[in-house]
């Protein structure tokens, strides 16, 4: 795993040493380990002289910048407007049952996270959800069994 301060100054290095480096210092730290801590987002902060509130702000107003660690795959379930007129919530219950976890959760092995997240631009082919970057559309409840099953039995 690539340390962090030297996440923090690659990125730095290429976007410059002030606040426009932030998303891109958040987006590489959370390509190497998924998410970004409380000391992450502090030694960010000092790094480009801005307060650790400006980092936190940015970073939990987005979805995809996690604060926790998660598990190995993420799913993120679409809970657009039109998603749910198709059937997020069906999809959503059968991931609950198969997991057995409730939204928001961890399963105990840490190899998945259910969650949800505003639309995912995919409103046109919902349900929609994406594990980790893959993209699932068009879902209908009984193809999420075999959808898990391969991310279940998957070799790192």
């Amino acid at each position: 795993m690539t340390n962090i301060t030297t996440i923090i100054q690659e990125n730095a290095t290429r976007h410059g040493n002030d606040r426009k480096a932030l998303i891109p210092i958040l987006q590489s730290i959370v390509k190497e380990k998924k998410y970004v801590d409380r000391c992450d987002m502090v030694s960010i902060a000092k790094a480009l002289d801005i307060s650790a509130a400006d980092v936190y702000g940015v970073a939990s107003f987005y979805s995809f910048i996690e604060e926790k660690e998660k598990g190995e795959n993420v799913i993120r379930v679409c809970k657009s407007i039109t998603c749910e007129m198709k059937g997020k919530h069906k999809i959503l219950k059968e991931l609950e049952d198969l997991l057995h976890i409730k939204l928001g959760e961890t399963t105990h092995d840490k190899k998945f996270s259910l969650l949800e997240t505003n639309c995912l631009g995919l409103c046109d082919v919902g349900p929609a959800m994406l594990i980790n970057e893959n993209p699932y559309t068009h879902l209908k409840a009984e193809e999420i069994s075999d959808i898990i099953h391969k991310y279940r039995h998957s070799v790192k």
